[in-house]
């Protein structure tokens, strides 16, 4: 992973002790996301993100109507590691 390099292309600038603190956390991340190269997408339709098959955007507009809300109970019963209410998540960056 060249770290240096997506800096640039980030117009950020970094020293040698970022590039060796983010070199593994990006190869974490992008080794994460290749998994998705692994799902069988034989059958699945391509999509090209609101266009139709002529480049005409799609109508994607819909009524913006208030739901009432899940609670947080309910949104954290599945979670696979609660904490004190909130979600956990792993560390990105």
């Amino acid at each position: 992973m060249d770290v240096k390099k997506i800096a640039k292309l980030a117009h950020l600038e970094i020293t040698d002790e970022e590039v060796a603190l983010y070199t593994p956390q990006i190869a974490s991340i992008v080794g994460y996301v290749e998994q998705l190269n692994e799902l069988d997408t034989e059958n699945i339709e391509a999509s090209i993100g609101g266009l139709t098959p002529e480049g005409a955007a799609t109508k994607t507009a819909r009524a913006d109507v208030p739901h009432e809300s899940l609670g947080q109970k309910k949104a954290l019963e599945q979670a696979p590691a609660p904490v004190a209410g909130h979600f956990r998540v792993p560390k990105v960056l």
